[in-house]
């Protein structure tokens, strides 16, 4: 088999140990891609979730071994921990095996861009609308995942591919698009801040690419809804990838591209 080559790859937000983790669509996607540079952009393991109740299936054990193997068979793997995989924060500049630790790392692109990878948790406090919102918006996000795995179990009995449901009722929701674009401004001033080219985050499971003020800023979804990945190709262009097939689904959907900027904003390649 004939794997696709990206010099270099995003992924966050996977949440191995979560029951809505979607371990085999990225299983399939690692398998059918040959990748110089992995960034994990945090909440890999998601430690909330398995505190609360363990759930570990052979799909996710097989993922989590999957993710550490890359990095001895070649692939240069950089790993940023996020705020639900939190106590690997500590080990920051560090090594586990052939995996690097870093809280914030920047990387330059085939065309010469610098890029600052975070996962994003640090901008909680600018983002965030008091306990009251925040509890609101946990029990309503609880809800859209529910509704998701349901939809979702739904279509598959019935011959059809996944489709992030909870997606496209999330960004029809006032309150949660005024959250992403408070933790948009947020990234882009930081980025500002760190004179960059742009910035690439996860965390807040919304994949699009928005240019503003010179910045452009790069979000590369997740693993629970979206099934979406950042992908660099050998010419240094930067596109979001989404991968909704699995080794059992006959019908193949990938890059597409799914950016939701703000009217006035545009797109961009790094």
């Amino acid at each position: 088999m004939t794997k696709h080559h990206f010099p270099t790859v995003w992924l966050s937000d996977i949440h191995l140990g979560c029951k809505d983790c979607k371990a085999d669509y990225l299983l399939h996607f690692l398998d059918n891609h040959q990748i110089d540079t992995l960034f994990l952009v945090g909440d890999i393991v998601d430690m909330w979730a398995l505190s609360r109740q363990f759930h570990w299936p052979p799909s996710h054990n097989k993922l989590f071994h999957k993710l550490v193997s890359l990095s001895k068979e070649g692939t240069n793997v950089i790993y940023l921990p996020g705020n639900h995989d939190e106590p690997a924060q500590q080990y920051d500049q560090m090594q586990f095996g052939d995996i690097k630790i870093y809280r914030e790392y920047i990387h330059t692109t085939i065309k010469g861009k610098k890029l600052l990878m975070l996962h994003g948790d640090q901008f909680d406090q600018e983002v965030c609308f008091g306990k009251t919102q925040a509890w609101a918006g946990d029990k309503g996000y609880e809800l859209l995942l529910f509704i998701n795995r349901w939809y979702n179990i739904i279509r598959s009995k019935q011959g059809y591919p996944y489709r992030s449901v909870a997606g496209y009722i999330k960004t029809r929701i006032r309150g949660a698009n005024q959250a992403i674009d408070r933790f948009r401004n947020a990234a882009i001033s930081h980025a500002k801040k760190m004179d960059v080219d742009g910035i690439v985050c996860g965390h807040i499971h919304h994949p699009e690419i928005v240019e503003e003020d010179g910045i452009t800023y790069y979000n590369d979804g997740d693993w629970i809804e979206n099934c979406s990945a950042l992908t660099e190709d050998i010419h240094g262009n930067i596109s979001l990838t989404t991968w909704t097939q699995t080794a059992s689904t006959p019908k193949l959907i990938k890059n597409r591209i799914s950016i939701f900027p703000r009217k006035e904003s545009t797109k961009k390649a790094a």
